[in-house]
C-alpha cells in the first residue's frame, strides 16, 4: 500500500470538512483507501470508481473487517462522504459521482447481509469469530498517523491501533538451545557448507542453479533448497565472492557458536520468514493471510483452534486448499516461528522471543510482562488466572517463584492470600502447595482452624501420612465441591476436554448425590456442569437431580 497517498488524502478530507462543516468519518475512510489501495490497485483518489465501492463493501469487509451487520450504514455513510469530497475537489466529474451514489444505495440494504455472512470471512476474521471478538482488546490511541507494520505492509487490518500486549519471555540462554534445534536454521547452515566444500558456485543473480538444488533436496534432504540458500545468504551463513560460495572459516556449526552468535541469526529468521515476500512452500498460498498469522498469534498468546482455521476454507472453492493450507502451517513449524498440533497453531517459546525483538527493531513498542517470580504470592495467582500462559511458561513461574522461599514461607504467603477467596484463587494456591514437602506441615497445621482451607490442609497432611484429623462427611463433599470449582474456567473453555476428564476421575453418584447440602458458593454451578459433562447416565442424572435440590434451597 501506498501510505503516502492515503496520508494525503486524509488530510485533504480534514482541511475540506472543516471548511465545509461536514462532520467527517476519518477512521471510516482511511479504511476505505487503505483497503481500495491494498486490494483494488487504487494508487490515488481519481482511480476510485463506482466498481471499487461494490468490491469493498459486498466483498472485501466482509472479508476482512471484524465489524457486526449493524455496523455497515456508519461504512456506508462513510463512502458517500468520500464521494462528495472527491467531487468537490474534482477528482471526479458529476455523472461519476452519480453513478457512485447510484451504487452505494443499492450496496446499502446488501450489506448487513454480507457482513454477517460467514462464508465470506477470511482466515483472521474466522478465528476471531470462532475464538471471539473480545479476545482482543481493540484499543483506538487516538493516533491517525499510520507507520509500517511487522510485515512491511499497513498495520494488521485486525489489530488497528491497538497496542501490543505485554508477552513473557524464557530466558534467552533457553532461546538460544531452541533455536540451535529449528530444522531451517540447521539446514541453511547445512546447505551452506555443502556449497562451500564442493566448490559450487551461484548464478550471476545469486540464486541457486538447478543443477545443485536437485542434488540438495537428494541428498540432504531440504525441501526447498532456494528458499533456504537465500537465507543462508541473508544470515551470513554463506557469502559470494562474485558467484562463487564461501563460509566463514571452520563453518562453526550451531552448537559450537555463542548464544550472541546464535539469537543474532534468530533475528534474521525471524524477519526472513515472516517476510510478505516469501512462503516456505514457495506456493502462493493465500500469502495475504498466512503473512498476518505472527502476529495474530503474538496478540492472541493462544493457540488458534484447528476448527478455527479450518473456517478459512469455506473462502475457496479449490478442492486442494486443505492439504495446501495445512501443508503451509506445518511449514511455518519447521521454520520453528509456531508449533502445530492438536490444539492448532501457537507460537513457540522463541518465536515470542524473536517476533518481540523484530517489533522493537520497527520502532514497536513491544512490553514483556512482569516477573511472576518477582512477586508475592497474590501477583503469582493473579498472574496465573489472568495471563493464560501456556503449561510450560506457567510451570517455569511456578518452580522459580518456589526457589526463593522455604517450604514453610511459601505455604504462608499462598494460605495468607487466598484466605476467603473464590474457589478458582484458592484451588491454584492448594495445587502450589501441594507440591512441598512435610517441612511445610507447622505452617499447613495452622489453618486446620479456617473453615475453608481446613479440609484442604487435612488431605495434605494425611496425603504424606501425617497425623491429621478425620474429614467428616460434610467436609469430603465440601472439599469434593470446592475442587470442581476450581475447574469450571477450563470446563467452559474446553468441554470435550472436561468430559473425557471427569469420565476418569468423576466423583461416584452416592458422593454427588449429597452435594446439594454443601455450603459453597459455586455449588448449583458445579453439579449442572457434572450433570452436562458425566457420561455415566446415573452420575448425570444424580447430578441434575441435586443441582435443582441446591436451587431451591437457595430460593428458600
Amino acid at each position: 500500500m501506498s501510505i503516502e497517498w492515503v496520508n494525503r488524502a486524509i488530510d485533504g478530507l480534514r482541511a475540506w470538512g472543516r471548511e465545509k462543516g461536514v462532520e467527517v468519518d476519518v477512521d471510516e475512510v482511511r479504511l476505505l483507501c487503505d483497503y481500495a489501495s491494498d486490494y483494488l490497485e487504487v494508487d490515488e483518489l481519481g482511480d476510485f470508481r463506482p466498481g471499487t465501492f461494490e468490491e469493498l463493501l459486498l466483498e472485501i469487509y466482509p472479508r476482512k473487517v471484524i465489524a457486526p451487520p449493524e455496523s455497515a450504514p456508519e461504512t456506508v455513510a462513510a463512502a458517500r462522504t468520500l464521494v462528495d469530497f472527491l467531487l468537490d475537489t474534482g477528482e471526479i466529474g458529476t455523472k461519476t459521482a452519480a453513478r457512485m451514489r447510484a451504487t452505494i444505495t443499492e450496496i446499502e440494504p446488501e450489506m448487513p447481509r454480507a457482513l454477517a455472512d460467514t462464508t465470506k470471512f477470511g482466515m483472521a476474521k474466522s478465528i476471531f469469530s470462532a475464538i471471539g471478538a473480545d479476545a482482543l482488546d481493540l484499543v483506538d490511541t487516538g493516533d491517525d498517523e499510520d507507520d509500517e507494520g511487522l510485515l512491511g505492509a499497513s498495520p494488521s487490518d485486525m489489530f488497528g491501533t491497538a497496542p501490543l500486549p505485554a508477552v513473557r519471555l524464557v530466558p534467552a540462554q533457553e532461546v538460544a538451545g531452541a533455536v540451535r534445534e529449528v530444522p531451517l536454521l540447521g539446514d541453511a547452515h547445512r546447505l551452506a557448507g555443502w556449497l562451500a566444500e564442493r566448490g559450487r558456485t551461484a548464478t550471476t543473480r545469486k540464486s541457486l542453479r538447478v543443477s545443485d538444488a536437485r542434488e540438495i533436496e537428494a541428498e540432504l534432504g531440504i525441501r526447498w533448497p532456494a528458499a533456504v540458500f537465500r537465507l543462508a545468504l541473508e544470515l551470513g551463513l554463506a557469502r559470494l565472492d562474485g558467484t562463487a560460495v564461501h563460509v566463514e572459516e571452520g563453518h562453526p556449526s550451531l552448537a559450537n557458536r555463542s548464544d550472541d552468535d546464535v539469537l543474532a541469526l534468530w533475528h534474521g529468521t525471524v524477519k526472513f520468514v515472516t517476510s510478505s515476500a516469501w512462503l516456505i512452500t514457495g506456493e502462493e498460498i493465500v500469502d495475504e493471510e498466512l503473512g498476518s498469522i505472527h502476529e495474530l498469534l503474538y496478540r492472541l498468546q493462544a493457540p488458534v483452534p484447528a476448527d478455527a482455521i479450518r473456517d478459512y476454507l469455506s473462502d475457496f472453492a479449490d478442492g486442494r486448499t486443505m492439504e495446501r493450507l495445512e501443508t503451509a502451517l506445518h511449514d511455518l513449524a519447521y521454520a520453528g516461528t509456531v508449533q502445530y498440533g492438536d490444539d492448532g497453531l501457537m507460537l513457540t517459546p522463541h518465536g515470542v522471543w524473536g517476533l518481540r525483538a523484530r517489533y522493537e527493531l520497527l520502532g514497536m513498542h513491544a512490553p514483556v510482562a512482569a516477573d511472576l517470580a518477582e512477586g508475592d504470592a497474590s501477583g503469582l495467582i493473579g498472574g496465573l488466572i489472568t495471563d493464560g500462559l501456556p503449561a510450560e511458561v506457567a510451570e517455569r513461574d511456578i518452580v522459580a517463584w518456589l526457589s526463593r522461599r522455604t517450604a514453610q514461607e511459601a505455604a504462608q504467603e499462598l494460605f495468607g492470600a487466598v484466605a476467603g477467596a473464590p474457589a478458582e484463587v484458592r484451588g491454584i494456591a492448594v495445587t502450589i502447595v501441594d507440591r512441598l514437602g512435610e517441612e511445610a506441615a507447622p505452617v499447613v497445621r495452622t489453618y486446620l482452624d479456617d473453615a475453608e482451607l481446613r479440609p484442604h490442609a487435612i488431605h495434605w497432611l494425611t496425603a504424606r501420612g501425617l497425623p491429621a484429623p478425620t474429614l467428616t462427611q460434610d467436609e469430603v463433599l465440601w472439599i469434593s465441591v470446592d475442587m470442581l470449582a476450581l475447574a469450571l474456567p477450563a470446563a467452559e473453555a474446553d468441554p470435550e476436554g472436561f468430559a473425557e476428564n471427569i469420565a476418569v476421575s468423576g466423583p461416584p453418584a452416592h458422593l454427588i448425590e449429597d452435594m446439594w447440602r454443601v455450603e459453597h458458593p459455586d455449588v448449583v454451578e458445579v453439579l449442572e456442569l457434572l450433570g452436562n459433562s458425566l457420561p455415566d447416565k446415573a452420575a448425570a442424572k444424580a447430578a441434575r437431580k441435586a443441582a435443582f435440590k441446591a436451587r431451591s434451597r437457595g430460593i428458600r
